[in-house]
């Protein structure tokens, strides 16, 4: 197993870095969006993975993945106000770590990056790499348009 590192293209929201930290750092408000609609198309993405039954806390969310199982994302560090750190839980196939930054322009605008550090074995590494760094920059791109508040 070897760690990759799949970085996401800088990517501006128009709002203060405080506000979104604050925001990013409870997974309570990201529930709103794991709808069924939401899941159903993150589904499609993901071949053979049927994600269901989304719950969080401030901390943590949980999804069950039909090929997988239980599955979640936990926040591990919280660097007020620039940075996010997150890690995998239960039955994600490699060891993931994510890491949200954040970078204020002005005090109505801010830049974000993510980092992906995903520990996999080769062959996952060589089916799935690429699918790792479209999925990081979708992502990147969907936490821009987040109704901050």
């Amino acid at each position: 197993m070897s760690i990759s590192k799949y970085v996401s293209d800088v990517k501006t929201i128009n709002n203060n870095n405080e506000v979104i930290f604050n925001y990013l750092s409870d997974f309570n408000n990201l529930a709103i969006f794991f709808n069924e609609f939401t899941l159903a198309q993150i589904s499609q993405q993901i071949p053979k993975a049927n994600i269901e039954d989304f719950e969080s806390d401030t901390d943590s969310c949980r999804f069950t993945i039909s090929s997988v199982g239980e599955a979640g994302l936990r926040i591990i560090e919280r660097e007020f106000p620039k940075t996010i750190k997150i890690s995998g839980e239960g039955k994600i196939p490699f060891e993931l770590f994510l890491w949200i930054q954040m970078l204020p322009v002005t005090p109505y605008q801010s830049k974000i990056r993510l980092t992906l550090h995903a520990d996999m074995n080769m062959m996952m590494k060589m089916v799935a790499g690429k699918k790792m760094k479209e999925g990081i920059n979708k992502l990147a791109d969907a936490l821009t348009m987040l109704p901050y508040q």
